[in-house]
């Protein structure tokens, strides 16, 4: 399953402007009103970005910066920087100066696009105002399908930044989730809760719906994310996307009725089955879950149409060649926990990576490109998920994973959140222990273990924290726990 030689993100993400130009193709979410623009507003606005890039002067290829706010001005200057032949580079505006500093030091751009208040790099660069992508109206340019056109930043397993390269066959490689996992039709209205300059977010809550002619609904910068339900009822949304975060926020509170939900989307990070089961009740819907990762986006997922059995994540998504590999990179048989790697003909898989000193790379084991997680694949072809091989605990001699920890205790009276690590108490002395928030107490969890989990996997300590530490998108930062937890050991 691969592209024509001849592919462009823009002309494929924005073909429904010249079929049906008048339709709404983005909705900004505010307390009050929405912002709302056309397919064919949205086209012209590109144009202009891209005449308006152009008319800096810079040469084709010449890598530009985003440091945007959560506004239409972002997904415009992206579509924008590609038509005109630049490579985009996206960045979360959470970032601090020193972050963001870092990433400069992987891929320098040739030119920032800035809003107001965002912090820069450090250094002496050249920063526009959202108001260069006002210019007059430019032709989209031509690609081939495995043309460089944008990038994306990973922390990796290191904690040292990452540039993920990506053509533009990616967003052609897309399509294969919109019925391996979307279940997205034209008639739709999808809410995705995320940052826009979040990968999730440009692709699942914009790119993806754009490209098959449905309507993508965001909420404004600073919305409330426990008001979201509000929202997808207030705007009729029929898909509503985000990390588990976002669910344990809508389920603390009285949900309104959605009438028009057809089923909502999680990613980021596992999704604990009772927050699944919490939600069908809740909602009369399903949540359906996706694995994925900034190198491929998603490839394993459960969908309206094959739902995930119970304890799995779902299936490979069609059109998509996966193995499960031992620790030599032979492939193991069902039923055996082994590594998750993506063939290296996918068209979505990244064309490369940069670190640090810009050598660009793609790590491959024989034909197969590893992504870190640890998974089972059943007979039947669905997969259980047991968490990333670089998060492995080892406690006792043992190396455990800690989502088969944390799953053990989904759905305990009195506990909102947990995440289990290790934790040395004494020099020579490293210990499994459970971090959590709410009002349970060390004995409840410890008695909760007991029938449960094997003796080796019983967390030794019990960590109570106000709340575990998350990023701008709600996902878990396993290094700020453990910093966050250094007082309490």
């Amino acid at each position: 399953m691969q592209p024509p030689a001849n592919f462009n993100i823009v002309d494929h993400v924005l073909a429904h402007a010249q079929a049906d130009p008048d339709k709404i193709a983005l909705a900004v979410l505010g307390p009050a009103r929405a912002e709302r623009w056309s397919y064919g507003r949205l086209a012209e606005a590109v144009a202009r970005a891209a005449g308006g890039l152009q008319s800096t002067g810079l040469p084709p290829g010449s890598h530009i910066m985003l440091r945007l706010t959560n506004s239409a001005t972002f997904p415009v200057a992206f579509l924008g920087a590609i038509s005109a032949g630049y490579v985009p580079l996206v960045t979360s505006a959470a970032l601090t100066a020193p972050e963001v500093t870092k990433l400069t030091q992987v891929v320098a751009p040739d030119a920032i696009i800035a809003d107001q208040g965002i912090a820069l790099p450090n250094g002496d660069w050249t920063v526009y105002g959202p108001d260069i992508l006002h210019g007059a109206l430019a032709p989209n340019g031509t690609s081939h399908a495995d043309n460089l056109a944008y990038i994306v930043f990973t922390s990796g397993t290191s904690g040292r930044p990452k540039a993920v390269r990506h053509a533009h066959r990616a967003i052609w490689a897309r399509q294969m989730m919109v019925e391996g996992w979307y279940g997205l039709t034209q008639s739709d209205r999808v809410l995705h809760a995320g940052a826009l300059n979040w990968t999730y977010t440009l692709g699942t809550g914009l790119l993806d719906p754009w490209a098959i002619g449905a309507t993508a609904l965001v909420p404004a910068d600073g919305t409330d994310p426990a008001t979201l339900g509000l929202l997808a009822k207030r705007h009729d949304a029929t898909i509503l996307a985000g990390s588990p975060g976002l669910f344990r926020k809508l389920l603390a509170r009285d949900l309104p009725p959605l009438p028009k939900l057809r089923h909502a989307l999680s990613a980021g990070e596992a999704l604990p089955p009772s927050m699944r089961t919490r939600w069908q009740a809740a909602t009369g819907t399903d949540i359906h879950e996706a694995l994925g990762m900034s190198e491929c986006s998603t490839f394993l997922s459960g969908s309206p149409a094959r739902p995930a059995p119970d304890g799995c994540i779902g299936y490979a998504q069609q059109g998509r060649s996966l193995a499960v590999l031992d620790d030599t990179g032979a492939p193991v048989p069902d039923g055996t926990t082994g590594h998750l790697a993506i063939h290296h003909s996918d068209p979505g898989l990244t064309s490369g990576i940069s670190g640090l000193g810009g050598a660009v790379s793609l790590p491959l084991t024989g034909d197969w490109f590893v992504t870190g997680d640890l998974v089972t694949r059943r007979p039947d072809g669905a997969y259980t998920y047991h968490g990333r091989a670089d998060d492995m605990l080892t406690a006792g001699g043992f190396r455990i994973a800690p989502a088969e920890i944390e799953a053990a205790f989904d759905g305990v009276s009195g506990l909102t959140e947990c995440a289990a690590l290790t934790i040395q108490p004494n020099a020579e002395t490293n210990i499994l222990a459970l971090a959590y928030s709410g009002t349970a107490s060390e004995d409840d969890l410890a008695r909760h273990a007991e029938p449960i989990l094997a003796k080796h996997k019983r967390p030794r300590a019990f960590l109570r924290l106000d709340a575990l530490p998350r990023g701008g998108n709600g996902k878990l930062n396993r290094r700020a726990l453990a910093a966050a937890v250094k007082d309490l050991t």
